[in-house]
């Protein structure tokens, strides 16, 4: 049975690591700050560790999904951390969305202790975490991908090697998050129109849903939150700006003019400094509606 070690247990991680205890091919052995989730883990099968140091003293492979590039530096490169806790031939992988810079500054960690590091952020949100459909898109060796590939397939139903390039796969998760963000504000203000034109909003659904303003992001926002008016978040507005800025730093250090990306950036950074950032991205919507942004 494979050993694996889960650190950072949050909306993310405790249904991916829940997963691995259901498959039953892996023992699971998770850390988190917050205990309610570690009990959670516990509930299903999973074990629970009192340090990072020992996760990854009985692991064969490490993941992580972690909220911001701090928490993932303290997690590996910290004293007490992954890193230098790792021991031979072991795997880490994490599927946190970080800054490129922290995909490299840790593999070059791993490097120097002979480690497999992969950065392989995922797609899919809450409900694809716990329905085993998250999209994986992976960086770092073709070789430590392919030994960890069965494992990854636990998680979800796409699975992509990007590029040898550690932060490939970050840049991919940018490029789609940054559609997202774009996506969201398209349907938000859109929503908006029918309301004033008196258009029914499930007949508005009903009828994009087969046209071609049809996207994931229309049917995600609107079934599960707007529609019911139910906004417990599954991917907040903060995480979506956080991910939006690693986008835009992305751009600036390759020279590149996006104005309408940096105007959507401005609109959002608005949003979550009025104090919505811990809505779901889906709030956006009431947001537009209320006229409480300009």
């Amino acid at each position: 049975m494979k050993r694996i070690g889960f650190v950072g247990l949050g909306n993310m991680g405790l249904p991916m690591s829940k997963n691995f205890v259901k498959n039953g091919n892996y023992r699971v052995l998770g850390y988190d700050l917050n205990e309610n989730a570690e009990r959670l883990l516990q509930e299903v099968g999973g074990g629970i560790s009192p340090s990072i140091a020992e996760v990854v003293e009985n692991s064969e492979v490490v993941f992580t999904s972690l909220p911001s590039t701090k928490a993932v530096e303290d997690v590996y490169l910290g004293d007490d951390g992954i890193v230098e806790n790792s021991h031979p031939d072991m795997i880490l992988v994490d599927t946190s969305t970080v800054a490129p810079e922290m995909n490299q500054k840790i593999a070059e960690a791993a490097d120097l202790k002979g480690i497999g590091f992969l950065a392989a952020p995922v797609s899919g949100g809450v409900i694809g975490a716990e329905n085993q459909t998250l999209t994986v898109m992976v960086g770092g060796s073709k070789a430590v991908y392919e030994k960890v590939l069965p494992t990854l397939k636990v998680l979800g139903e796409n699975i992509f090697h990007v590029d040898e390039q550690v932060d490939s796969g970050t840049t991919v998760k940018l490029i789609n998050n940054l559609l997202i963000g774009f996506y969201t504000a398209g349907v938000s203000e859109a929503l908006h129109i029918a309301n004033k034109k008196n258009i029914d909003l499930d007949d508005l659904f009903s009828m994009l849903n087969v046209s071609y303003g049809q996207s994931r992001i229309f049917e995600r926002n609107y079934k599960s939150f707007i529609s019911k008016s139910d906004y417990n978040p599954g991917f907040t507005l903060k995480l979506l700006l956080k991910d939006l800025g690693f986008a835009m730093e992305v751009a600036e250090q390759e020279a590149l003019d996006l104005p309408i990306s940096r105007a959507l950036f401005d609109r959002y950074q608005e949003v979550v400094t009025s104090g919505y950032g811990d809505k779901d991205m889906a709030y956006l919507y009431e947001i537009v509606r209320e006229k409480t942004w300009k």
